[in-house]
């Protein structure tokens, strides 16, 4: 990435931590059409490096409210999930990753807008582990799932089970990227530099996560991902 784009990028990355540490999602919707038009060749490695220390921080700092059930559930099917994921990216051209990214997005994004209530089983759980995995590892964009099965239960809840159940599948999709060469240590060094714009973000939220409307914010999230989606997929 050239010093304008990373800057551009830090930018977005800043807003988007802010986000997600205040409603628990948002983050790869709001980044990944970013990248995906800016600098393609950086997903889904760059999205998955630079969530690691959002979760992680997240995780901690909500960890009282953490659904050990459902994020044991998850967990089980987005590993499980995850070579599927591999074999997806492997079969994409990288010029195609773009659009695939973009159609992800709006695919998610509008599902996440017009789903009913509903009070998540195990069934849940395991559908949306096994899709978190299977876009995530492909996309970098596998928030939506998680976002859908929690949408109505207290935010602190979903923020803390979405971060955990986050951390520990980024963890496992670098790893099987790496290890089956489908990612590069040039891919990441753009990602550490970002990070500081992880923690400004991120801090920022501890501030007002308490306070904000979530349900607004989450529309806004979602509105943002099907017009910046909508966007990269016409761009290609």
């Amino acid at each position: 990435m050239s010093v304008e784009v990373l800057a551009l990028v830090a930018a977005v990355v800043a807003v988007a931590a802010f986000v997600q540490g205040s409603s628990g999602l948002g983050f790869a919707l709001i980044v990944a059409p970013v990248v995906g038009i800016v600098a393609p060749g950086a997903l889904p490695v760059f999205l998955l490096t630079v969530m690691i220390p959002l979760n992680l921080y997240v995780a901690w700092r909500e960890r009282a409210a953490l659904d050990l059930r459902g994020a044991g559930w998850i967990t089980v099917a987005r590993l499980a999930a995850t070579p599927a994921g591999l074999v997806l990216l492997m079969a994409v051209p990288d010029r195609h990753l773009g659009l695939l990214v973009g159609a992800a997005t709006v695919l998610a994004a509008a599902v996440s807008l017009l789903a009913p209530s509903f009070t998540p089983g195990r069934a849940a759980y395991l559908t949306a582990g096994a899709v978190t995995g299977l876009t995530e590892t492909a996309t970098g964009v596998g928030g939506p799932p998680l976002a859908l099965v929690y949408q109505h239960r207290p935010p602190a809840e979903l923020r803390a089970t979405v971060a955990v159940c986050f951390l520990a599948g980024e963890v496992a999709s670098l790893t099987a990227l790496f290890a089956f060469g489908q990612a590069r240590p040039d891919q990441v060094a753009p990602a550490l530099m970002a990070v500081p714009a992880v923690v400004l973000g991120v801090w920022l939220s501890r501030l007002t996560h308490r306070h904000l409307n979530a349900a607004r914010m989450r529309i806004t999230v979602l509105l943002f991902a099907l017009v910046s989606g909508g966007v990269l997929m016409l761009g290609l």
